[in-house]
């Protein structure tokens, strides 16, 4: 399996100032909700799964999301961003269990 926590974000390649792009990314995670058991075991798996998601252009704070037990294993998400500046696009993903996680990719529209 992944290391837990690793980020990978998709953006095109050409941008120009002022289109509207579609950023792709992945997170590895379990995403467990606590009602799975384990099959050697037969015990419950803890829950263990990211609830608080937070996108950055630049400095600016454009999107956050609140995600719960009912996220698949692996989130893969899809929004549309204005790319009218040359700055970071940050992501970052915090869990229950406290880690913390970010991703950082440079929009360079022309």
């Amino acid at each position: 399996m992944a290391e837990i926590g690793k980020i990978m974000i998709k953006v095109p390649s050409a941008i120009k100032k002022g289109d509207v792009i579609p950023v792709k990314a992945m997170v590895v995670h379990p995403m467990e909700t606590g009602q799975r058991k384990d099959s050697k075991t037969q015990n419950l798996i803890p829950e263990h799964y990211i609830n608080d998601v937070k996108v950055y252009y630049g400095n600016d704070l454009v999107t956050s999301m609140e995600w719960g037990i009912a996220v698949s294993t692996n989130p893969f998400i899809t929004f549309y961003l204005k790319a009218d500046k040359a700055a970071p696009l940050k992501m970052s993903f915090k869990d229950n269990k406290g880690g913390s996680f970010e991703q950082t990719v440079q929009i360079n529209p022309q």
